[in-house]
């Protein structure tokens, strides 16, 4: 695998650990940094494919680069690694297009999954923080699902289960014209940005709601 990847921690024994890791499975670690300014000048000057931040580092957060590099439209591809399960956290990330989101107790075990379904543009986010929004006693993401047609439900299912508008239009027999219209007025309703990936990415985050 030759997907090029910048990883940050100001952790010194996890960013080694990780580094490590991908690089005995073939991964094409290009560079590393301990802070988060490192990290964003690590990230314009590589470009790599995809960057593993931590959420919480000097100067700045994963958050904050992730935001940076959308602001800037770097095609840089954000996986965030932390131990906090902030409600907030992650609606950050949804806003960010934060590609995947993994906690850091299971960072080793999931991974290689997570870089795989990024490299093919398919949104991951570890199966425990699915579990804890599903118990969240915060409903912002029930009162967003509120104002979705139950077709409309239908097809954000489906997408969170990385299926294609083609694949959606087989399934329901209906023109994958008609997916891309209910995919509009689904961007529109939940006050989603245009990028092709948002979409997917908000409903893989909210997946344990549908």
């Amino acid at each position: 695998m030759n997907t090029s990847i910048v990883i940050a921690d100001d952790h010194p024994l996890l960013l080694r650990g990780l580094t490590d890791f991908l690089t005995s499975k073939g991964f094409n670690i290009v560079g590393s940094a301990t802070d988060g300014k490192a990290a964003y000048n690590l990230i314009v000057k590589l470009k790599p494919e995809i960057a593993i931040l931590d959420i919480r580092m000097p100067y700045k957060t994963g958050l904050e680069i992730a935001e940076e590099c959308l602001k800037n439209n770097l095609n840089t591809k954000v996986i965030l690694i932390t131990f906090d399960k902030e409600e907030e956290l992650f609606e950050q990330a949804r806003k960010f297009n934060v590609y995947g989101y993994i906690l850091k107790e299971f960072a080793i075990e999931e991974i290689e999954t997570c870089i795989k379904h990024v490299v093919n543009n398919k949104p991951y986010f570890s199966e425990e923080i699915a579990s804890f929004l599903n118990t969240s006693p915060l409903n912002s993401h029930l009162k967003d699902l509120e104002k979705l047609t139950k077709s409309e439900l239908r097809i954000v299912k489906l997408i969170s289960e990385n299926k294609t508008s083609q694949d959606i239009a087989e399934e329901l027999s209906i023109s994958v014209r008609t997916v891309d219209k209910h995919r509009s007025n689904i961007v529109a309703k939940l006050g989603l940005d245009n990028k092709p990936t948002s979409l997917s990415i908000w409903a893989n985050l909210n997946k344990a709601h549908l």
